[in-house]
C-alpha cells in the first residue's frame, strides 16, 4: 500500500484540497494523509465547500502538525507551497506543486484551484497505480 501525505503550512486550503480529491479518488491501495507545518484550528469552510460540490465530505478533518512519524509512513509527499521544506527520508518521492494559499478566497475563487489539484492528483495516482513517475514524459507520452 502506497501512503501520500499533502503538506502545506495551516493544513486548512491546500492540503486539504489534496487530500480529499486523492481519498476520494485512490483506490484501496493508497492511504491519503495530510498535515501542516503550523497548522490552523478548523479547516477552511471555503474548501470544505469546494469539495462537497463534488459529493465528496471532509467535514471530519481537523488539521494536523507536520510530524517525524508523519513523513516515517509516506511514500510519496507532496508539497502545496512554494519553497516549503520538509525533511527528505531516502526512498521517499518528493513533488512540490507551488499553488497560492486561497485563505479568504470564495468558493467562485478556490474552484480554479480545487480543479487544478484534481487533475494534479488524478496524474499523481495514475502514476502510483502503473508504478511510473507521471512527471517524467518518454516517447510513448508523445502524441
Amino acid at each position: 500500500m502506497a501512503t501520500v501525505l499533502f503538506v502545506c503550512v495551516h493544513n486548512a486550503g491546500r492540503s486539504q484540497l489534496a487530500a480529499g480529491l486523492a481519498a476520494y479518488r485512490a483506490g484501496p491501495g493508497v492511504r491519503v494523509l495530510s498535515a501542516g507545518t503550523e497548522p490552523d484550528a478548523h479547516v477552511d469552510a471555503v474548501a470544505l465547500a469546494s469539495l462537497a460540490e463534488l459529493g465528496i465530505d471532509r467535514s471530519d478533518q481537523v488539521p494536523s502538525l507536520l510530524t517525524d512519524d508523519l513523513l516515517d509512513q509516506a511514500d510519496v509527499v507532496v508539497t502545496l507551497k512554494p519553497g516549503l521544506a520538509v525533511a527528505q527520508r531516502p526512498g521517499v518521492r518528493y513533488e512540490n506543486w507551488p499553488l497560492p494559499d486561497p485563505q479568504g478566497w470564495d468558493l467562485d475563487g478556490i474552484r480554479g484551484l480545487r480543479d487544478h489539484l484534481d487533475a494534479r492528483v488524478a496524474q499523481l495516482l495514475a502514476g502510483l497505480s502503473t508504478g511510473r513517475d507521471p512527471s517524467a514524459l518518454d516517447d510513448e507520452d508523445t502524441p
